[in-house]
């Protein structure tokens, strides 16, 4: 069997547990692309399945993290059609297979698409999961539309960013709540107005807003969703009747959601080539485009997962894979 490089752990914990190693070189099933990494991005969901957050398995076990890829096709299942040796793509690996800290992975071919031309592997590698993850919140979940506002929470950070940007696309008059560091940011990629959560609680300054988009990432250390879920809880008051509250993150509660004569729904992004051909449309179109704030190689991903952990980051973390 062939090897490769590959981030892996073996059992639960802190970024300690994050090994740089051999691993068995996957093969593509008939329905399934393998790809040869050039670069991984990181998701707060990397460090949450670390922990035992997501799902449990039992130790010891081998499991590769990483659910965006950007790289080139190196063999194609039997049954795929769209893609061929030596194409360019991006695209998210399920949920519970991951597989994207390392110098190849296996995905079907339903979750990939081919990369946006203007962007390089680092840049098209911190767009997957980001973007199907707002994506799939404003336009499915929120139903967002032209003329409508939103409140967009972390507007700096990985979705929120993106978020910002697709919901400015769509037309919408977009508010956004981060520190004042990134003001300049923000408003250079279509935030209408900007809180600054720091000095000035949002409740205060904004209303009326048809939809609330919740991305603050959770504490791992809390102990539920609730004791986590601040900004969540802060949000029902701003909406209009029968405004939407979505969000990535904590459980919204649909009695309290009932109470305020309002809507409510949690997502969890799935991979999608369609949304992300479109997205790359988008992309190679100059409406949309990544922000980096850190690239790592692949043997760091324990220190890329620590920056992560500590939030407060602009943009994206991407792990460099092929040189």
């Amino acid at each position: 069997m062939k090897s490769m490089k590959a981030v892996r752990i073996h059992k639960y914990g802190g970024p300690d547990v994050l090994t740089y190693e051999d691993a068995p070189r996957p093969e593509p099933k008939e329905d399934e692309l393998l790809i040869r990494v050039h670069a991984a991005g990181v998701n707060p969901a990397d460090w949450q399945i670390r922990f035992g957050r997501r799902f449990v398995l039992e130790e010891p076990f081998s499991l590769i993290l990483g659910f965006d890829v950007s790289g080139i096709v190196e063999a194609v299942g039997s049954s795929v059609a769209d893609f061929k040796t030596g194409d360019a793509v991006y695209g998210m690996m399920p949920i519970l297979q991951g597989g994207a800290y390392a110098e190849y992975v296996t995905s079907p071919a339903t979750g990939v698409a081919h990369k946006p031309s203007c962007l390089d592997h680092i840049q098209a590698a911190a767009m997957p999961v980001v973007s199907l993850t707002a994506w799939q919140a404003l336009f499915e979940a929120g139903e967002l539309s032209a003329g409508q506002r939103v409140l967009i929470h972390a507007a700096a950070g990985g979705v929120g960013h993106i978020a910002v940007q697709l919901a400015k696309w769509k037309g919408a008059h977009v508010i956004g709540t981060a520190s004042a560091r990134n003001e300049d940011f923000l408003r250079e990629i279509g935030c209408d107005e900007i809180t600054d959560y720091t000095t000035t609680r949002f409740e205060d300054v904004v209303a009326d807003v048809d939809m609330v988009l919740d991305s603050v990432v959770r504490d791992v250390s809390a102990a539920t969703d609730a004791v986590a879920g601040e900004t969540l809880q802060r949000s029902w008051g701003v909406l209009k009747k029968n405004g939407i509250l979505v969000s990535i993150c904590a459980t919204p509660s649909s009695e309290t959601a009932a109470a305020y004569g309002v809507r409510c729904k949690q997502i969890l992004a799935d991979p999608n080539g369609a949304q992300l051909a479109e997205i790359a449309k988008l992309v190679d179109a100059g409406h949309v485009k990544p922000t980096i704030n850190t690239v790592l190689p692949l043997k760091q991903a324990a220190k890329a997962h620590e920056l992560s952990q500590g939030g407060h980051t602009r943009g994206k973390i991407v792990l460099q894979v092929a040189e």
